[in-house]
């Protein structure tokens, strides 16, 4: 082994920081090293966003000649920008531990708008050079205006700084690797499980030439093997598109201890211009996880929907599966009817379970103090954000009783007021041990309406509720050829007791999980 290696990465302040972080692991494991700074085409064509950039690799490709070459030992690079396809001599030794895949959007202050999805105002500017960022961002607000951003991290954030844009889309990791202060921006963490992050996002790679067999035992002992099977479902999924790092495909790949499978989140368009049709799959088996991804996304079907619930044309849902040729329609089988305050009592949070009870609740206008805002689902805490606060706890999980655990344990001790349907089967609330912990607070009422739903030969039926499943079957019957979706644990047991023995469960409370349903009950594989 070499006294000392040379490390070959790019010379901005973040590859730096990369390449000094994999240096100082290396020291744990008796390497020495010090670096090779190179410039790459990406570096030097900053005039062009990266789409319109020939090729692939353009990130790596200098830094890969410089080991071929033997000007260098070993490659840092961020695992996203390499290309699916390695060069023959060359080989991934190491990954390292992923840090947060998150995408992260800053926007000045004066361009926040919290009531706004993604708390941007309307029509604002927002700057990236992604593909896949414009594609997803556009689904979700057709009102902004895309602009193309390069440079690095902090010129990026300078940029936005000094007036240019309102907001702009930026890797998460970045900004937490270089310990930069934005304390003067407005931040909004977009979850990966919604805003899908270029695959491997957040994770670094180690490069080596295949023949250094000594270097790659050696570099064993700081590889996170369960890393690598994650991120190599994400980047063979982007490899059977025969896509770089340019093409608008998102991937995120994770393991679920609890249920011992991984699961992968996914989001593919045309272009950037283009709404991307997406998909959710579960697995036991890692090796032939991409494989059936690009299947099933190769082999969606478009078709009629119908929701329970009632569908405005601007929705996510509506927007993004009618760009896709699917026949939405949607309409909510229940009616709903305030039940008024007559008593409010103070307690340290206050919980929502669904937008119906953030809404019958702040129309009343009740007194409030300091009390912290807890809720289930991403759209949930969107409607609470609409009456100008924020939830402090977000529970993702379909199951109830899993959200009520996690929410009791963050509370403490703390007394929780849970404004909800009357009769609500208190899900949440079952979730706290402690005797005068919570206090239920009925705010609306659910009336179920007698109406026949047009039920198409085939199609695809959603339900949001299990209301809105004993509301439907009260009237209307399904047969084998219907695909049928619930959204959270609740409405599928009540499918169930319909006779609905195995529903597809959507990955989420948002609309976002309800589109990938869809796509994914689309599918013919």
């Amino acid at each position: 082994m070499k006294s000392a290696f040379l490390i070959a990465t790019r010379g901005s302040d973040l590859a730096l920081w990369q390449a000094n972080h994999v240096a100082s692991k290396l020291k744990g494991i008796g390497i020495s090293a010090e670096l090779n700074i190179i410039k790459t085409q990406g570096d030097k064509i900053q005039h062009l966003s990266l789409e319109k950039l020939e090729g692939k690799g353009f990130f790596t490709k200098e830094i890969e000649d410089a080991l071929l070459n033997n000007e260098a030992d070993l490659a840092v690079h961020s695992h996203k920008d390499l290309p699916t396809e390695s060069h023959p001599d060359l080989i991934i030794a190491a990954v390292t531990n992923r840090e947060d895949p998150s995408e992260l959007l800053l926007i000045r202050k004066e361009s926040v708008d919290e009531k706004q999805k993604l708390s941007l105002k309307k029509n604002a500017v927002v700057g990236t050079s992604s593909s896949r960022r414009k594609s997803q961002l556009l689904a979700f607000r057709n009102d902004i205006e895309l602009k193309d951003l390069r440079g690095n991290v902090p010129t990026r954030i300078d940029k936005l700084r000094s007036g240019d844009y309102d907001a702009i889309l930026i890797a998460a990791a970045g900004v937490e690797r270089l310990g930069l202060d934005i304390s003067d921006l407005h931040s909004e963490k977009l979850s990966p499980k919604e805003f899908i992050p270029a695959p491997a996002q957040g994770v670094l790679a180690i490069q080596i030439r295949k023949s250094d067999k000594e270097l790659f035992q050696k570099l064993q002992s700081i590889n996170n093997t369960e890393v690598a099977l994650q991120i190599g479902v994400e980047r063979k999924v982007l490899n059977l598109f025969h896509g770089g790092c340019q093409m608008p495909v998102g991937v995120y790949c994770e393991y679920d201890d609890d249920k011992e499978v991984y699961k992968s989140w996914v989001s593919k368009s045309e272009s950037w211009e283009t709404l991307p049709a997406g998909i959710y799959l579960e697995s036991k088996n890692v090796d032939t996880m991409a494989e059936r991804i690009v299947s099933k996304l190769k082999s969606i079907t478009p078709g009629p929907v119908f929701i329970t619930r009632n569908l405005k044309r601007e929705d996510y849902f509506s927007r993004v599966l009618s760009h896709h040729g699917f026949q939405a329609e949607g309409k909510s089988l229940i009616e709903m009817k305030p039940v008024p305050l007559k008593y409010f009592p103070q307690t340290d949070w206050i919980f929502f379970s669904s937008k119906n009870a953030v809404t019958f609740f702040f129309l009343q206008k009740p007194s409030l103090g300091n009390q912290k805002f807890g809720c289930i689902g991403k759209s949930t805490a969107e409607a609470i954000r609409k009456f100008g606060k924020r939830a402090e706890f977000i529970g993702y999980s379909t199951d109830t009783k899993m959200t009520g655990k996690q929410f009791a344990s963050r509370v403490g001790s703390g007394t929780v007021l849970f404004p909800m349907a009357k009769g609500s089967m208190r899900s949440v609330q079952n979730g706290f041990v402690k005797p005068g912990q919570t206090t239920d607070l009925p705010v609306y009422e659910t009336i179920k309406t007698e109406f026949e739903v047009p039920v198409s030969p085939s199609g695809i039926f959603v339900f949001t509720s299990p209301s809105n499943v004993e509301a439907f079957f009260a009237k209307n019957k399904l047969s084998r050829s219907h695909k049928v979706i619930a959204m959270g644990d609740a409405t599928a047991n009540a499918l169930k007791k319909s006779g609905v023995m195995h529903p597809l469960l959507s990955d989420a409370f948002d609309d976002v999980a309800l589109t990938r349903a869809v796509f994914t009950a689309s599918s013919n594989t």
